[in-house]
């Protein structure tokens, strides 16, 4: 199968938007490059052998986003790509940067190597994330969750998804339902059962998010306590749960708010995440108008989560 590395370019306050949006569209392996993350280390106390300041003061100001699509989707990819960032500059309340998507095709025997190079383990609150190839000595008490990135849409990497990991570590899941609407590769499904709840809920709208989320479960040993199926939000559950999460955007997550008390408990809480400042009031109010109490707020970089309660 061919590859192509698709490249946008934007600044370093646009950069988790832009990679958020390569997610969204499929993307793997996403990365970014920004010259304000080297100077950061540079500044640090992390005490280098050598460093050759010129390289510091040539970097390119731009940052670029990078991620990989196959050939078979390239065409449709590209096309939704376009649309989301022309919505995110027309949106942003910050400069993105030019927005301009290079595609450039890479060698199918390198990209299997040399996409593996940008996972490392995560750790979190509630479980570590670790990729299968990598071997990794857990401390006593860690919960360790394999993933197989490959196309997955999530690794823990991400704001995002990290927050809810460490959301996750503040409540109390054990023998509790879990729902986890747009689970992407699974990991909060997966991570919540890892962390002792009964079962977990974990629909997706993409039938390839769908498939990687039920082979993350599997590695994990948790398939027989994971229901995962392609379904748009929650229209094909029935169940209700103690803890709901949704990691997407803003616009669904206000949608979401008027359907989803019916489907959690009594004392029920949900955890939300995929928040850009911008909407980050618009979201909470449209929770606490349904009679939702706000409980916490987690930033991270550019990204918010909430959590509320019944």
């Amino acid at each position: 199968m061919k590859w192509y590395e698709v490249t946008l370019i934007s600044t370093h306050e646009g950069a988790d938007l832009f990679a958020d949006a390569l997610f969204s569209v499929g993307c793997s392996g996403v990365s970014i490059y920004d010259k304000a993350d080297v100077v950061s280390l540079y500044d640090s106390d992390v005490v280098w052998d050598y460093i050759d300041e010129n390289l510091v003061n040539n970097l390119d100001e731009r940052v670029y986003v990078k991620g990989i699509i196959g050939e078979e989707e390239k065409n449709a990819v590209l096309q939704k790509l376009q649309e989301n960032i022309d919505i995110l500059k027309k949106n942003s309340p910050f400069d993105l940067g030019s927005g301009e998507i290079i595609v450039n095709r890479i060698d199918d025997e390198d990209w299997k190597n040399e996409w593996k190079k940008y996972y490392k383990p995560i750790v979190t609150k509630s479980v570590t994330v670790v990729p299968v190839w990598l071997k990794y000595n857990k401390a006593p008490s860690e919960k360790i969750l394999w993933i197989n990135p490959g196309m997955a849409f999530g690794t823990g990497e991400h704001e995002t998804t990290k927050m809810c990991l460490d959301l996750l570590g503040s409540v109390d899941v054990n023998n509790k339902s879990v729902i986890d609407v747009g689970t992407g590769s699974g990991i909060l499904g997966i991570a919540s059962v890892l962390s002792g709840a009964d079962n977990a809920y974990m629909c997706d709208i993409d039938s390839t998010a769908v498939d990687t989320a039920k082979e993350n479960a599997k590695l994990n040993g948790v398939s027989g306590k994971c229901v995962i199926e392609r379904a748009d939000l929650l229209e094909k559950s029935g169940k209700k749960g103690d803890i709901v999460f949704a990691n997407i955007t803003a616009d669904i997550l206000i949608r979401l708010s008027s359907d989803i008390g019916r489907f959690l408990n009594d004392d029920g809480i949900i955890i939300l995440s995929g928040i850009i400042h911008s909407r980050l009031d618009e979201v909470k109010s449209a929770y606490e108008n349904k009679g939702f109490t706000f409980v916490k707020h987690v930033r991270d970089g550019e990204w918010n989560a909430l959590m509320f309660s019944v």
